[in-house]
């Protein structure tokens, strides 16, 4: 068993019940406990909210709602101000916790309790962030120098599954509202990198969580079309386009 008293798991939900009954499933076999569970819906559909009160007599947790949706910025922001603990588990529903994640779990929040200024410590990502010093157990320190070559260096927050404190708001503000959800990240991210943030990020980026979208419940983002567009020319222009900007909104 793997008792975590002073976390609080949120997750935001949006018309994927079956997957937030999946990870907190994966939790329990896993032995997790928490201090408590906050599921934050951003108005969902009704067949999902009378679901989620059904899985809530199975797995307890405080459910934040809204009768209309409000997009990301809002649901990570109602969610978090319901957390009570010192420590928030952010996950969305469509991520999995591998069977590995509790013990680097525990490790993961002792370097937390040693370090005062560590704000996050990243267990997903896309790709292994390119400017890494190893701290312990199977994590690295990101380390971000606006002179180092490269634009890859700025995606240093992510939305994707981290412990960080439950004051986060108080260092780095609140998330942006009203706004397309990739926008809303990225304006975290500036944010993050220009307050100065500290962050840690497990090496094996997919080792610890896998995301999974079932046809039954895909992702309910739709992403630009020109993102996953592989013209060398559409290509070449998007690597610009992101250096120029992320660039630009740093120093600004």
């Amino acid at each position: 068993m793997f008792n975590f008293p002073d976390v609080t798991l949120l997750i935001t939900h949006y018309n994927r019940s079956s997957s937030l009954e999946r990870l907190l499933k994966a939790f329990t076999h896993l032995g997790c406990q928490f201090g408590d569970i906050v599921v934050s819906d951003d108005g969902s559909k009704p067949e999902h909210l009378l679901r989620l009160q059904e899985i809530k007599e199975v797995y307890p947790y405080r459910l934040v709602g809204t009768p209309v949706n409000k997009g990301l910025g809002n649901n990570i922001n109602k969610g978090q101000d319901a957390v009570k603990t010192p420590f928030t588990l952010y996950v969305q529903e469509d991520f999995v916790p591998q069977p590995i994640f509790p013990a680097h779990f525990e490790t993961a929040l002792s370097l937390m309790h040693r370090s005062d200024d560590l704000d996050m410590v990243r267990f997903y990502a896309y790709f292994q962030y390119p400017y890494l010093k190893p701290v312990e157990g199977g994590y690295s320190e990101m380390v971000f120098n606006f002179t180092d070559p490269g634009y890859k260096k700025f995606y240093y927050y992510s939305d994707h599954p981290h412990l960080r404190r439950s004051t986060f708001f108080e260092k780095f503000g609140r998330y942006p509202e009203g706004i397309k959800v990739e926008a809303t990240e990225y304006q975290m991210m500036i944010s993050f990198l220009k307050k100065k943030g500290k962050a840690l990020q497990y090496e094996d980026c997919k080792a610890l969580f896998d995301q999974l979208n079932s046809p039954d419940e895909p992702s309910t983002v739709q992403r630009n079309m020109w993102r996953g567009n592989k013209n060398p020319a559409v290509s070449f222009i998007r690597h610009l386009y992101r250096h120029l900007k992320f660039n630009y909104n740093y120093l600004r």
